[in-house]
């Protein structure tokens, strides 16, 4: 559903234009999980394992909440079971990471649009906490025999993300550092640009900061290569009614937060989803 720059989705729900929620709709009313595993990833990083299964595909995100806060989304690491990779960034993140094996959490999705799997060799880039969404990617794409190469990028080596995650799938891993104090020195892009010169892909997927994206999509534009990215947005109602995640006329929390965009890098293509 795309939405003339300014108009608001709860806007058109009022004016009684029916809203089509994509793969799992609203995602139902919240359900209670319970953690079953902490594991620490970083100083500022935990993966919460939850005691619950969703039918979900990878770029898919949920709604998280806690007694005494409001929802947050939180794009999904696994999903048999849930697996929610939380950066400590502020309040709600912090009673998160509080959180000890037992203790309940609530869940509302599967939400949104996932990635498309396409092609068979596949380049995976992800920065920060971006990469949490990829591994969930790189378990299906290495499960339908593809060859992927996931890129973690990161400021310095304690920041570097699931690099053995990713290794125990059976990716190739490639570690990259501002600072360069763990494997190449660059941004995530200018690694990324070395890897497109060294070997043939076919197709490019992202997550992590904006910035990021928008120099991946310039990079797969230039090669003439397909690329789906992720984007973050503050997303308050997950399913298009506040608006607050709207982006170029898009409403991110139904229409993404996976964007799939043409070979020359214009606007994002109709009709992404995981397939």
């Amino acid at each position: 559903m795309s939405l003339p720059v300014g108009e608001s989705t709860s806007e058109r729900a009022w004016e009684g234009n029916p809203i089509r929620f994509p793969m799992g709709g609203a995602g139902g009313p919240p359900r209670a999980a319970r953690v079953v595993r902490v594991i620490p990833e970083s100083e500022r990083v935990k993966t919460l394992i939850l005691d619950l299964r969703l039918p979900a595909q990878p770029g898919q995100f949920v709604m998280v909440w806690l007694p005494g806060y409001e929802e947050k989304p939180f794009s999904l690491a696994e999903a048999d079971p849930v697996g929610l990779t939380v950066a400590r960034v502020g309040p709600f993140s912090a009673a998160l990471h509080h959180l000890e094996p037992g203790d309940p959490v609530w869940i509302r999705g599967p939400l949104g649009r996932g990635f498309t799997l396409e092609g068979r060799r596949i380049l995976l880039v992800g920065g920060g906490y971006g990469v949490a969404p990829l591994a969930f990617l790189a378990r299906e794409a290495l499960a339908r025999g593809m060859e992927v190469t996931a890129l973690t990028a990161a400021r310095t080596a304690a920041d570097v993300l699931y690099r053995e995650r990713f290794r125990a799938l059976g990716a190739r891993v490639v570690v990259a550092t501002e600072d360069g104090s763990a494997g190449e020195r660059g941004r995530a892009p200018e690694v990324a640009r070395r890897l497109l010169e060294q070997e043939a892909y076919d197709a490019l997927y992202g997550c992590g900061p904006e910035r990021m994206l928008e120099a991946l999509r310039v990079l797969a534009a230039g090669r003439g290569l397909p690329a789906q990215l992720s984007y973050e947005a503050y997303m308050r109602c997950g399913i298009g009614l506040c608006g607050s995640c709207e982006r170029e006329g898009r409403v991110l929390c139904l229409e993404g937060p996976v964007l799939r965009f043409a070979l020359d890098g214009g606007p994002p293509e109709e009709g992404t989803g995981f397939a």
